[in-house]
């Protein structure tokens, strides 16, 4: 007998026309199809979804048949794990054979297939990830779900050790939960089946220990859940640099005040307590893009001093060497560091609305006046443009052409140009 155990209103996903030609494809001979996972979770809290999942009784190789009458563009993603991307109009579909898992242990456990939508759901890791809905809005709950989702409970489907066992990754995935959905105490059970196993979180790829830290910083409740981390000791075996709570939460309350995005480097660099040589090796052993590292380590050392006493003028040079985005985000971090909010609204003004001009001299207004192409017309320029960095950015082209010439020593056959002093 078929059991509702909630609605959720029909969403604009739901009835795109991407959407209902895939569903349409797998319905083609009367066999249901639904969504999953994190799709009907959002939905049901009202938060967006960007990745729709579906899950189907059809084996795999009958999803292509589906999708290939109704010429439908597909991938087959991972046929021995009952999954087939389709592709409509740029939007991605991921559908997955329903199944159980027959060795269960690792990231890519071996299936089999079922027609068994309870034991699908029976193999996915939390009670709010483990609801399914058709196209009506219906939505099949059978592992309350619903209601540890609406009390803010992060509960594991089964015995957390065990599920943890099965992929190690799971430990990661309960705290990025939580930050997102969780409220008040975590589960006790999940908290010391998280604790005992997590020193086997290095086992894990950087990737994925990454992708997991990343997701966690981009809550809002980030360092109510780090705090938990901290204290079971997780933490520890992952990042143990990543100490700085305190900063970290006043980082939180600083992002709120200016309406400022969760930049999760910029979360990171407030918890980091490292050395140099520490943040280079802790930008290795993450795997982060040579962007990402770059960008960590100006956060954490951007070369000039930054205060939130600092004069207007050094501000706009900020935002002039790194960017309004990086201005912004270092004066939160030294509000955050220092516990001291100093001048840092009008900064912070100063930070968001310059706009700075462009450096009006090139390399071939220092050529015009005399000097022979070389390395030294780099530094004549860099000079130049040091004054009038100084000069807050004030001087024109006119008067910037006006002082170089007026320092301009004519070339001769033999011997050096003068420089710039």
């Amino acid at each position: 007998m078929t059991v509702y155990n909630g609605k959720i209103a029909r969403k604009s996903w739901m009835i795109a026309p991407e959407t209902v030609a895939v569903m349409d494809a797998l319905q083609a001979t009367g066999v249901e199809a639904r969504f999953v996972g994190g799709c009907v979770r959002n939905a049901l809290v009202n938060r967006p979804v960007i990745d729709i999942d579906i899950a189907t009784p059809l084996r795999p190789e009958e999803v292509i048949e589906h999708l290939q009458a109704a010429k439908i563009r597909h991938i087959p993603t991972g046929l021995q794990h009952g999954t087939v991307t389709a592709i409509v109009d740029g939007k991605a579909f991921e559908i997955t054979t329903l199944r159980i898992d027959v060795n269960p242990f690792g990231r890519h456990a071996q299936v089999q297939f079922t027609n068994d939508w309870e034991k699908d759901a029976s193999r996915r890791d939390f009670t709010i990830n483990a609801m399914s809905a058709n196209m009506d809005g219906d939505v099949y709950d059978p592992f309350t779900g619903i209601e540890d989702l609406r009390t803010g409970r992060v509960i594991f489907v089964g015995y957390p050790e065990t599920r943890i066992q099965e992929d190690i990754l799971r430990i990661l995935r309960y705290f990025r939960f939580y930050a997102h959905f969780g409220q008040g105490r975590p589960d006790a059970a999940a908290l010391v089946a998280c604790a005992k196993l997590a020193n086997r979180i290095p086992r894990l790829s950087a990737e994925r220990i990454r992708t997991e830290i990343f997701k966690i910083l981009e809550s809002d409740r980030c360092a109510i859940t780090w705090n938990i981390m901290l204290r079971a000791g997780v933490s520890t075996h992952f990042l143990p640099e990543a100490t700085g709570l305190k900063t970290l939460e006043k980082l939180l309350e600083l992002e709120a005040d200016h309406h400022s995005h969760p930049f999760v480097l910029r979360r990171l660099a407030a918890l980091l307590d490292v050395t140099p040589t520490g943040l280079v090796a802790l930008t290795r052993s993450l795997r982060l893009s040579n962007d990402q590292a770059a960008v960590l380590m100006k956060l954490m050392n951007p070369g000039v001093p930054v205060s939130t006493d600092m004069p207007e003028q050094d501000v706009r040079k900020l935002v002039y060497l790194h960017g309004n985005d990086m201005a912004r985000s270092l004066l939160l971090l030294c509000a955050a560091r220092q516990f001291d909010n100093g001048n840092l609204d009008a900064l912070y003004n100063v930070a968001t609305a310059f706009r700075p001009p462009r450096f009006p001299l090139i390399g071939d207004d220092v050529l015009k006046l005399g000097w022979p192409a070389g390395p030294h017309v780099g530094r004549i320029l860099k000079n130049m443009e040091e004054w009038w960095i100084a000069e807050d950015f004030q001087p024109g082209r006119t008067e910037a052409l006006k002082l170089l010439s007026a320092r301009h020593v004519p070339p001769v056959s033999s011997g050096t140009p003068a420089l710039l002093a």
